[in-house]
């Protein structure tokens, strides 16, 4: 599927306050100080490690709003693999604006990039099966749109947004409610026919509990790779059958090869290493 652009209506909120908290109360005093206000320049974003490229358009705003003269020229779109020297972005205009916006553009860049390059290499690691890989909601508060949209730049799948797009029985909504058949048949009762249901379940008695009272998908959380493929055969393609827990490009492979429809990893967001990145002049 085509890779689609976040609105710039989500995207310059974010950019604007990442520049004020830069800029301060007194704006970059260190390049006012030295650089001519008259003074252009031009610059390369370049990669310095192999991975994959997300978050241009944040890139491009903060030169744009530090300084609307400033042109941006991308050579590696978004969802791009890159190595090592490769120029990205071409960037030329006012020297001040330039080296006002680095910090910040770099930043997103750089970060958006470390969360597309670890989820490909996850997505690379269950081709040939039919195992997507999906995020989670564990991302950086009020990130989480660029965040997921990074997942997609890697090839990845989005799970929920947020706690109002579907139901999502975990563990300790099971505990209070008394079991996994009354908390789903809670759920059923509470929300509209066109919102799906998913219940977390750790063992294959708790699957036959779900799967006896009917649910959209079942997340199947650090189980085995035996009690994975059992419950997939359980699951018998009644619900979306998502594993969970353990997720790295070593275990993705044989997790996939259990048959489960879905592979969902937190870490893809809270902790993937960022794609060094840099603005290079001259």
């Amino acid at each position: 599927m085509p890779l689609v652009a976040l609105p710039r209506l989500l995207l310059e909120p974010l950019v604007r306050a990442a520049l004020t908290e830069d800029l301060g109360r007194a704006g970059d005093i260190t390049t006012d100080a030295i650089i001519p206000a008259e003074m252009t320049t031009s610059a390369v974003l370049a990669s310095r490690q192999t991975g994959v490229v997300a978050g241009l358009d944040l890139a491009r705003l903060a030169f744009e709003l530090m300084d609307p003269k400033i042109s941006f020229v991308v050579e590696k779109p978004d969802g791009s693999r890159v190595a090592p020297g490769d120029v990205i972005a071409r960037v030329s205009g006012p020297a001040r604006g330039m080296l006002s916006a680095e910090r910040v553009a770099l930043n997103f860049l750089s970060r958006l990039s470390g969360i597309a390059t670890a989820t490909r290499l996850l997505v690379d690691a269950v081709a040939g099966t039919k195992a997507r890989i999906a995020c989670t909601r564990k991302t950086t508060p009020t990130f989480r749109s660029i965040e997921k949209y990074a997942v997609r730049a890697g090839g990845g799948s989005n799970h929920r947004f947020g706690l109002d797009d579907a139901v999502l029985i975990k563990d300790n909504h099971v505990a209070v409610a008394g079991g996994v058949a009354p908390a789903i048949r809670a759920a059923r009762a509470y929300v509209g026919h066109l919102v799906k249901i998913e219940v977390e379940v750790d063992t294959l008695a708790q699957l036959d509990e779900a799967l006896a009272v009917g649910v959209d998908a079942v997340l199947l959380d650090n189980m085995s790779l035996d009690d994975l493929r059992a419950a997939v055969v359980k699951i018998a393609g009644r619900a979306t059958a998502e594993a969970s827990g353990r997720i790295n490009a070593q275990t993705a492979g044989p997790i996939a090869a259990t048959g489960v429809d879905l592979i969902s990893a937190g870490w893809l967001t809270h902790s993937a290493p960022i794609l060094d990145i840099g603005l290079d002049h001259g």
